[in-house]
């Protein structure tokens, strides 16, 4: 699908998470006349936070259902397939890591199959910098060997090699390996670094670093994630049938505790404790996003990590956000998984179904 073909149809999986109602705000701006439509399972649509109105009003229609559960005939007609559904961090991963494989990869590739065979032209795929695990040395490119530590970068890495299988000149695959997202959203989660860090100097004025301070990460807003996906929805044949690329910008590479001084500008009172004891963190990683600059040019991310403290704090400070226990509660989604289990409403397999077994 080129630049100049306008999707008719977009379907977004996942839509009702963190990242979604982002990204389907600004699809809904960029093709006002497009169909919508959002798939979703909903375990998280309860998880709202200061917004003024429901996310998905912005579609034209709203699916719930299993990723799993996905036939045939759903996908007829769609342009644009949109795979956000993820088991999406380490925690979780780590727990549920048959169904992070079931979700994030077998259901995934299986829709890609099916919306290929429905004659959908663009598939999107969220992929992770987190492929790239432990490194040293130059920042991380595309080509450049994977080490993933944990079920949630090994699940990103086993869907991206799949797609590539299915990749044609008539069926387009872009797999976005993004950095560790921030940024305020309708869906806010605070078991991410710098979401975590705004909340904690929100809520009791001190940072307090798990770890020496020293990891690296690449960080994106959230609104610059749907702004790269509206990029691959139309990228048309720039990079190739199928293309795994790292979605950002290299001045988004920090260190922790740069990100906490970061925080610190936007909040000068803010306390920062360093674990100069703790454990080595190997989660480390530069990337090198030149090849996005590159094929991207005008969908280069636009919300820097001070654009992205200021927004969360803006937020939380609406929301009189105070609780200093914030860790234990649903804006941590290892959390909100594990409410639902403890009452029955998913099984250990994270189905909607009570007896369940993973």
């Amino acid at each position: 699908m080129g630049n100049d073909r306008q999707p008719q149809r977009i379907l977004i999986t996942g839509n009702m998470g963190y990242v979604g109602p982002a990204v389907v705000a600004h699809l809904r701006k960029t093709f006002p006349n497009a169909e919508l439509v959002g798939l979703d399972i909903g375990l998280f649509a309860h998880c709202l936070t200061n917004a003024s109105v429901l996310p998905e009003t912005e579609l034209d229609q709203q699916l719930f259902m299993d990723v799993r559960d996905v036939s045939t005939h759903l996908l007829d007609g769609f342009d644009a397939v949109v795979n956000l559904a993820a088991i999406s961090n380490d925690p979780m991963g780590n727990r549920f890591e048959t169904a992070t494989m079931a979700i994030n990869f077998s259901a995934g590739v299986r829709i890609a199959e099916l919306a290929k065979q429905q004659g959908a032209r663009a598939f999107v795929f969220a992929s992770s910098c987190s492929v790239y695990g432990a490194t040293s040395g130059h920042d991380r490119k595309e080509h450049d060997p994977l080490n993933p530590l944990t079920a949630y970068a090994k699940s990103k890495i086993e869907s991206e090699t799949a797609l590539k299988r299915l990749a044609d000149p008539d069926f387009l695959v872009t797999c976005l390996r993004f950095p560790t997202a921030c940024g305020m959203s309708p869906r806010l989660r605070l078991d991410l670094v710098l979401n975590d860090f705004v909340a904690s100097a929100v809520a009791t004025g001190r940072i307090e670093i798990l770890s020496d301070g020293t990891p690296w990460r690449p960080l994106i807003d959230t609104n610059d994630m749907a702004l790269a996906i509206e990029w691959a929805i139309g990228r048309g044949t720039s990079g190739g049938d199928f293309l795994a690329i790292n979605a950002g910008n290299n001045e988004s590479n920090h260190q922790v505790k740069q990100i906490a001084e970061i925080v610190r500008q936007e909040i000068p009172e803010v306390e920062i404790g360093l674990s100069r004891h703790a454990a080595p963190d190997k989660r480390s990683y530069r990337v090198n996003f030149d090849l996005y600059k590159t094929l991207a040019p005008d969908h280069q991310p636009r919300v820097n990590i001070l654009g992205s403290v200021r927004a969360l704090t803006k937020g939380l400070t609406q929301m009189k956000f105070a609780d200093p226990h914030f860790r234990d509660s649903h804006y941590t989604r290892l959390n909100v998984l594990g409410e639902h289990i403890k009452w029955g409403r998913v099984g250990l397999d994270l189905r909607l179904d009570a007896t369940a077994t993973e």
